[in-house]
């Protein structure tokens, strides 16, 4: 039975997530503050956080950036923030779904399954894409530098995984936020060059020889030995 901690601040919307995933079959726990979870982590991590943003006390953002430090455990934020600003800041730190409420007990279901569904699928070694010196296993969501590991987000690894599957492919900046952000994101095409600006700076520092080329005027494709 998978795991997930829902943290908010508003008791009816903790005990309304909490009976609909106890209802499809989830072990739920429920938490009014970052600081009410932190006793409960130290014995491990669940297999989600559905995380507000607005609490009291530390908030759902600082606390996503906490974990990925040292985690890739699936987050959805929820938030009654509808700001695109908003949603594009949960994302970009590390972030896997959005939902602004009021939202549909439903959707929210259908959006953990499919948040589980990608995250979760079993590794097969066997599987990995190659580009110059840099290896990238999609199964593992893993991305190897001559044999070292590079951190990346979610929004960097999906990015880079799409350009590495289709090595000759120039996308522009719009088929990029449908493929990697949805389509129902709602930010500007701004958060592609800022996401593909943070991930060059990686794949420099680690001395790959596949980087990300811009095609002015147009958009991006993979650069570098494949």
């Amino acid at each position: 039975m998978q795991t997930i901690y829902v943290i908010d601040d508003e008791e009816n919307i903790r005990l309304l997530i909490s009976q609909y995933l106890q209802k499809e079959g989830f072990s739920v726990e429920s938490f009014g503050s970052i600081e009410e979870l932190n006793c409960r982590l130290e014995s491990g991590y669940p297999d989600m956080f559905i995380l507000d943003i607005m609490l009291p006390g530390q908030d759902g953002l600082d606390f996503c950036r906490q974990i990925r430090q040292n985690s890739e455990v699936p987050v959805i934020f929820i938030s009654a923030r509808r700001q695109a600003m908003d949603r594009v800041i949960g994302l970009e730190i590390g972030g896997d779904d959005y939902l602004s409420k009021p939202f549909s007990p439903r959707e929210l279901i259908a959006r953990v399954r499919s948040v589980l569904r990608r995250t979760m699928t079993p590794p097969n070694p066997d599987n990995y894409l190659q580009a110059g010196n840099l290896r990238l296993l999609p199964d593992d969501r893993l991305i190897l530098v001559d044999e070292q590991e590079l951190s990346t987000t979610t929004r960097e690894f999906d990015l880079l995984l799409l350009l590495v599957q289709h090595p000759q492919r120039t996308f522009n900046r719009q088929e990029l936020l449908d493929r990697v952000w949805g389509y129902d994101y709602e930010g500007s095409e701004r958060a592609v060059d800022d996401l593909i600006k943070r991930l060059r700076k990686k794949l420099k520092e680690s001395d790959s020889e596949t980087n990300i080329k811009t095609i002015w005027g147009y958009g991006y494709r993979l650069d570098g030995q494949v």
